[in-house]
């Protein structure tokens, strides 16, 4: 099958819609269930390509959670904490396989961008897997395969129209690509640079100590940043994107934006907001709403009399911006990764603020002695990587 009729475009009115392959070849998929659209595919191949990319450069199965042509997660598969079990709500599940625990990062961190993704997975779909698939709120997954019990519980999904998708995992596509814009078509070669130890040699601070979590966590922001629009950057900690911010005209709105998932991911473990007390009724995705609420500055929309009865058991304490913010101070070691040079200190500034230590960013800014002196300011190590990653 080399091309497959879809609904519609991006939007219901953009008629007819088709994937194919122009040189008569078969498409690199299968649908196995559900009818998938559009946006689904350029979520489903970006998010591919992201989780091919970390599983070969970190070795460890991989999951991200695309929304709008931009990862909400990207997680590699390491043991979850029991803090982290809790606020990604697996805490009830028992032992997870790697790919299930790359997936409930990739999708944990985020919570509020992840709300109804577009799932990848570097490996073979299993059943616990699926299983936290199953329960959330999402358009489909893609993946090289899936076992006969994933599957199973895939398919019951969404009343039978969950979207799952095979991907053949030995396809590699042409050198070269096309896209059209307004009838005008472009061409370039495709984006082939490898993220690995080289990338990070040029360390041009004063502290030069990156230890292999820190490389890890590097390539893994450099990795999410190659297929997240741009301007882009991603801030990662213990094998997760805890913050990406997406397609930002001003690199320090995308380091702020980033900066405050980040500090989100953070204040979620905070014991002042696990222990908030929800009512039995209230459902994963009100849970979120309402913590994120809390834990921001429209605190009362969750606080106020007439409005925590329909959440909480009980009025919980207002969660005080010192309180906050003596929290966040112990966030600690955390990658910064940008897709192109940092013009300015601010970003380095608010990044500190965010606990991050190690920074990866190609360097070529006539500002690049002000950004390596802040970063000296704080004992920060930071590479040049001589290389940028816009992605559009």
């Amino acid at each position: 099958m080399n091309e497959l009729q879809l609904k519609y475009g991006c939007n219901p009115n953009q008629k007819p819609s088709r994937i194919y392959m122009e040189d008569g070849s078969d498409l690199p998929i299968q649908v196995l269930n559900g009818r998938p659209g559009y946006i689904n595919f350029l979520d489903a191949f970006n998010g591919w390509q992201l989780v091919r990319e970390l599983k070969k450069e970190t070795g460890l199965p991989a999951a991200t959670s695309f929304k709008h042509v931009s990862p909400a997660g990207a997680a590699v598969g390491l043991p979850l904490t029991d803090v982290l079990r809790k606020i990604y709500w697996v805490d009830e599940e028992g032992d997870l396989s790697p790919l299930a625990c790359a997936y409930a990062r990739a999708r944990g961190a985020d919570r509020m961008s992840s709300f109804g993704d577009f799932i990848a997975l570097s490996d073979v779909c299993d059943a616990d897997t699926a299983r936290l698939i199953k329960r959330e709120v999402s358009d489909g997954v893609i993946a090289p395969g899936y076992t006969d019990e994933a599957l199973g519980l895939l398919k019951q999904k969404k009343k039978g129209n969950y979207v799952v998708i095979r991907m053949d995992e030995n396809y590699r596509p042409a050198p070269i690509e096309h896209k059209q814009v307004f009838g005008v078509t472009f061409e370039q070669g495709r984006q082939e640079l490898a993220i690995d130890d080289a990338l990070l040699s040029n360390i041009v601070t004063k502290n030069k100590e990156l230890p292999p979590e820190a490389v890890r966590d590097l390539k893994i922001s450099l990795i999410t940043l190659k297929y997240t629009q741009s301007n882009s950057v991603c801030y990662v900690k213990d094998g997760q994107a805890i913050g990406v911010g997406a397609g930002q005209q001003s690199r320090i709105h995308c380091t702020r934006l980033a900066g405050s998932k980040a500090d989100n991911w953070w204040l979620r473990q905070c014991p002042k907001v696990l222990e908030l007390p929800f009512r039995d009724d209230i459902h994963r995705a009100d849970r979120d709403n309402a913590i994120d609420l809390y834990i921001g500055e429209e605190y009362m929309d969750v606080l106020a009399d007439g409005a925590w009865e329909r959440i909480f058991t009980r009025k919980p304490e207002v969660f005080t911006r010192e309180e906050k913010r003596s929290w966040l101070d112990q966030m600690t070691d955390v990658t910064l990764g940008s897709d192109a040079f940092f013009p300015f200190s601010d970003n380095i500034e608010r990044a500190h603020k965010s606990g991050v230590k190690y920074v990866a960013e190609p360097g070529g800014s006539v500002r690049d002695d002000a950004v390596i002196e802040c970063c000296d300011k704080y004992g920060m190590v930071m590479a040049f990587t001589g290389i940028r990653l816009f992605h559009h």
